[in-house]
């Protein structure tokens, strides 16, 4: 058994971490007002779990980056995106009305939101696996 925990690769643990995240990113955001949560836990912890989201796909994709530059590059990433609200034509708005469009692209340009993809972003890279494997090596 001791093995088995041994061989997790922090690759692995990410890619729960990134389903996790994705779940309960669209679990706050479908059933949070009626469990009765208030608005900015709702709104703005979703945005924190998508930059949280944002985090990981990025460290799936280099994996042998340190997490601070993990970060650097999903905060760019998501500050990117949030400016891209900005830019409208008939097709994308059109997108951005669907579900889809919404989860991925947003609606609404915030700079609230920012601070928010900061926050689950620092808050991934400090709980990042691989960041914990790196500073306490199994011996």
């Amino acid at each position: 058994m001791r093995k088995i925990i041994q061989t997790r690769s922090p690759q692995l643990l990410r890619l729960t971490a990134l389903v996790l995240v994705i779940v309960l990113g669209l679990v706050l955001r479908r059933f949070g007002y009626a469990a009765g949560l208030p608005f900015i836990v709702v709104k703005y912890g979703g945005s924190a779990l998508w930059g949280a989201m944002v985090y990981l796909l990025v460290a799936l994709f280099v994996t042998r980056s340190r997490p601070a530059v993990i970060a650097v590059t999903a905060l760019f990433i998501a500050i990117s995106v949030e400016l891209f609200r900005l830019y409208h034509t008939p097709w994308l708005d059109a997108f951005r009305l669907t579900t889809a469009g919404a989860l991925l692209l947003g609606r609404v340009f915030s700079l609230w939101n920012m601070l928010a993809y900061a926050i689950g972003i620092a808050a991934a890279c400090a709980f990042d696996p691989a960041r914990r494997a790196a500073t306490h090596p199994r011996g």
